[in-house]
């Protein structure tokens, strides 16, 4: 979402509103069995028929497929299991976060926009100097060291933003409020770490009702037998035969 304002009594602050979840747990990788304790996360739906098998298998429990799956370290994973949801719930208002995105890909830039670079003076005699990024290495070593900083591909890189305040939380919506900007264009995935305790709705239980159908016996009552009545041709047989008898 596009960065917006909120009031806060009589301040107002420039914030980014992000979409948060709701988060279903995927899976729960403790110590004992994986090595170290982290939560698997998903977010948003997408066809099942662009899903490897794997995958599906992977999801079979869950209602709609995940478009995105990431990965949380936690303290003590085992308090948890499939199926709980992380929302917005579990942040509050005040809390300092850290958000990691990939940043906006600018395509290949010069020194100037990528690292700052100050530049030449615009006057006479400099021609065409202005945006250089002049000397790139000493004349004794005769090449260029690794890390001189140069012109390149800038953006589209993993980027984390540190101490971002939440300045509202909206539940109902899962929407936080998060207080500056955060990277990453507009509809980009975003991680949202923090640190406190995490709070899940726990997926509730459905009891399965039995319900027996009562079944009457019927005895059906015998047929009575009835012979069934000569046919006319059969009859006009008959009557022949006792003529010819005659």
């Amino acid at each position: 979402m596009s960065m917006t304002q909120v009031w806060n009594g009589d301040k107002v602050f420039a914030v980014t509103p992000i979409q948060a979840g709701p988060c279903p747990i995927t899976q729960v990788k403790t110590k004992a069995k994986d090595g170290y304790e982290a939560l698997q996360l998903a977010y948003g739906n997408r066809k099942k028929k662009n899903i490897k098998k794997p995958q599906v298998g992977h999801f079979k429990n869950m209602e709609n497929m995940p478009a995105h799956i990431r990965e949380f370290r936690i303290t003590e994973a085992s308090n948890f299991k499939i199926g709980d949801v992380v929302s917005v719930e579990t942040f509050a208002a005040g809390d300092i976060i850290n958000v990691t995105g990939v940043s906006k890909g600018k395509g290949f830039q010069g020194v100037v926009k990528r690292h700052g670079f100050h530049g030449f003076k615009k006057t006479h005699g400099n021609k065409d100097q202005e945006r250089m990024p002049g000397s790139i290495g000493p004349k004794g070593p005769a090449h260029v060291f690794k890390g001189t900083k140069m012109g390149g591909r800038m953006g589209g890189e993993r980027v984390t933003t540190t101490n971002l305040e939440i300045i509202k939380v909206d539940a109902e919506n899962n929407i936080l409020f998060i207080k500056g900007a955060v990277p990453g264009a507009i509809n980009g995935l975003l991680m949202i770490n923090g640190v406190g305790e995490l709070k899940v709705n726990t997926k509730v239980a459905v009891e399965e009702v039995k319900v027996e159908a009562v079944v009457e016996e019927v005895k059906a009552e015998p047929k009575e037998e009835v012979k069934a009545e000569p046919k006319e041709e059969a009859k006009a047989e008959e009557a022949k035969a006792e003529e010819a008898v005659s």
